[in-house]
């Protein structure tokens, strides 16, 4: 392991351990119990959404930290997974846990913008 993939494995293990304590102080929120009122627009409720989404995100997070950690173990920190170039050292100051270049990613988010883009109905005519 280079010392800039021993660097990079510190703070992501840093950046885990910070994910870590916030998922367990959001599920420590999540068990408290709802009086739940029928109210349109119930605070309670948004909130324990709003929780709820939080919480989903921070999981995606563990999980691409906890992927990069394992790239670096095997020697591949810092390659592109989709197209085996070097990622920028810049784009892994901004986001040590990214597995792929900016190139790829732009694509990558192409591609999935336009699976969810809203279809139009086929014409009749």
């Amino acid at each position: 392991m280079t010392k800039k993939s021993k660097s990079e494995r510190k703070r992501l293990l840093a950046n885990l351990e910070q994910v870590n304590e916030e998922l367990g102080h959001l599920r420590n929120l999540m068990l408290g119990e709802v009086d739940v009122e029928l109210d349109e627009g119930d605070t309670e409720i948004v909130e324990r959404e709003k929780t709820a989404a939080l919480i989903a995100v921070l999981e995606r997070r563990q999980q691409d930290i906890e992927h990069a950690l394992r790239v670096i173990e095997m020697g591949q920190y810092g390659i592109c997974e989709r197209c085996g170039g070097q990622i920028s050292p810049a784009r892994l100051e901004v986001k040590p846990d990214a597995t792929l270049c900016m190139n790829c990613q732009r694509e990558v988010e192409s591609i999935n913008r336009r699976s969810r883009a809203p279809r139009a109905a086929p014409s009749r005519w």
